[in-house]
């Protein structure tokens, strides 16, 4: 989840892609046909999402290839009562219920380690800078061009942001098939609060540590900003909470969960009505 503004919707238009493999003919079609064929039409997958950490070459090669969605996400400090993978989690689950049901898609595992140098000083946060996860999501987005004749990545993290869009418009500019979506809830705390919170008592409950939970720094995130930038997310809430946790619960964070599955849902529906127009 975001610790900067993150943008809520994903990037807009993307290129024409190289030609890939497609439902395992020799020559594909257009990405245009591709859409037009009802690459992101629900329905197909009565058993969910179509994931490849469970399935065998064989089986990938058979099926209609249309959009590879990689979750992209952080391993960093969410306060004393959050786990470390709380952004992966986050947006392997959106991602895995917004498949589900669309013939042609395919979720692969997560990016588990992103940007994260704004919690540095929190021991368990593990970084590998912008510059180095974009180049990473560059070179993955120009293999999967192979197979599929597009990309969508779901970052969960706002720190990821820079490196995503990065990627994004150097893969758009090689002519190949790319969006992103950005996990946002407006309205939502920064970090390791309510919202958050909320989501992972919905999600894994076991890793939420609520007697543990405290009230951090709840200032807008915009007058905490510069500092933030400037020395990191210590130098503002020393137990790494931007937020209040109090009031979470698993109700709020199914509906919450709700609300970003409908969002990225509806930014894969738009991304179909363009290619088709």
């Amino acid at each position: 989840m975001p610790d900067v503004p993150a943008p809520e919707v994903e990037a807009s238009q993307v290129g024409a892609p190289e030609p890939t493999a497609f439902e395992a003919s020799e020559q594909a079609p257009s990405e245009s046909e591709a859409f037009e064929a009802g690459a992101f039409e629900a329905g197909a997958f009565e058993a969910g999402a179509f994931e490849l950490t469970r399935a065998q070459w064989p089986a990938v090669e058979r099926s209609p290839r249309r959009l590879l969605v990689v979750p992209v996400g952080s391993l960093e400090q969410h306060g004393p009562h959050l786990p470390l993978d709380t952004d992966t989690q986050i947006a392997v689950a959106v991602a895995r219920r917004a498949c589900a049901g669309r013939p042609g898609v395919a979720l692969a595992p997560p990016l588990p380690i992103g940007a994260s140098g704004e919690h540095a000083a929190f021991p368990g946060t593990l970084s590998i800078g912008s510059e180095a996860l974009a180049a990473c999501l560059i070179e993955l987005g120009r293999h999967a061009s192979l197979h599929w004749p597009a990309l969508l990545l779901v970052n969960g993290h706002g720190g990821n942001v820079t490196a995503v869009d990065t990627a994004v418009g150097r893969l758009r500019y090689e002519g190949r098939g790319c969006l992103a979506w950005h996990v946002a809830l407006p309205g939502g705390d920064a970090h390791a609060g309510r919202s958050e919170t909320s989501i992972m008592l919905a999600l894994d409950p076991s890793a939420v540590r609520l007697g543990a939970a405290q009230r951090g720094d709840v200032r807008p995130l915009e007058e905490i900003l510069p500092l933030l930038r400037e020395r990191g997310v210590r130098a503002v809430s020393a137990n790494g909470v931007l937020g209040d946790p109090a009031g979470a619960s698993a109700a709020e964070g199914e509906r919450l969960l709700g609300r970003l599955v409908e969002g990225l849902t509806a930014a894969m529906d738009r991304f179909a009505e363009r290619r088709r127009a």
